[in-house]
């Protein structure tokens, strides 16, 4: 078995300790690049939001963004690959989280928007389950961010929406998980993300490997959530975090270490390199 292309997730994965990247992953993918590996950043953030820790690895050059909406080739500087919400999707959530009093998140153009009462709601109180100083660095609070969505409706790349009420969550979940024009999943416990359907991690990353001739028994993944669960399933070895989520365990053919331990360049050094840490 030969390993010719790898997909990361970050958030929970990749990235340890307050968002940096662990030493030991930081080596074993450089190492890995430098042997010829494709190696490929997967994440559901917006380009713009991928940590300088990520950006300033020797040799990276895919980045797949907002939950597979993009693939850009840092090399030539552009998109191979781009996906966004069907505009009667966009036009359906404005008008659900009119009626129920939802908080969005919407990306457009590779940054990240925020309802501003709930941006405001996180510089107060902070979040349980995101960074308070990673929402106000990479977020962009607006008034009216149904109008925003509504008058760029046709170049949406993901929508987020945050539930303190896990009950009201679940709710929301049994409504749009009937949208057959979209692709809906999760990234942490308290939220619903919404793309489109050609956006997904493992829609994006096959669509890489047409590109690069690359076949799915050569492709190795590690992720921790829901949304990663795809290409797990995708790849020839699917690695889950040992703090990922029960479902992902279940769904992965391996379990490495933790995110903070430098399990993705313990996953990387064993199934690439044959060497154990």
């Amino acid at each position: 078995m030969s390993i010719k292309i790898i997909g990361l997730d970050l958030d929970g994965t990749t990235l340890g300790i307050n968002g940096k990247l662990p030493e030991l992953n930081k080596i074993a993918i450089e190492r890995a690049i430098a042997a010829g590996i494709n190696v490929v950043v997967t994440t559901g953030r917006v380009i713009s939001a991928v940590p300088e820790d990520i950006m300033n690895i020797s040799g990276l050059r895919y980045i797949i963004s907002s939950n597979g909406a993009h693939v850009r080739d840092l090399k030539q500087g552009h998109d191979v690959y781009s996906s966004f919400i069907n505009p009667d999707v966009i036009e359906r959530v404005v008008e659900l989280a009119r009626e129920r009093n939802l908080y969005l998140e919407a990306f457009h153009d590779g940054r990240a928007y925020i309802d501003s009462a709930l941006y405001h709601d996180i510089d107060v109180n902070g979040s349980i389950h995101r960074r308070r100083e990673y929402v106000l660095r990479t977020r962009n609070p607006l008034d009216d961010i149904f109008g925003f969505m509504l008058d760029n409706c046709t170049e949406i790349e993901n929508i987020n929406i945050f539930f303190e009420d896990m009950d009201k969550l679940e709710d929301i979940r049994k409504i749009v998980s009937k949208y057959d024009d979209a692709n809906v999943t999760s990234s942490v416990p308290n939220n619903i993300e919404i793309g489109g359907l050609g956006s997904s991690k493992s829609k994006a990353l096959s669509e890489l490997m047409k590109i690069l001739s690359i076949d799915r028994s050569e492709l190795m993944c590690c992720g921790d959530a829901a949304n990663d669960i795809p290409m797990l399933q995708l790849a020839e070895i699917g690695v889950a975090m040992e703090n990922a989520w029960d479902i992902v365990k279940e769904n992965a053919d391996y379990i490495t270490d933790t995110n903070v331990n430098g399990g993705v360049g313990k996953a990387i050094l064993k199934f690439c390199f044959g060497e154990e840490v």
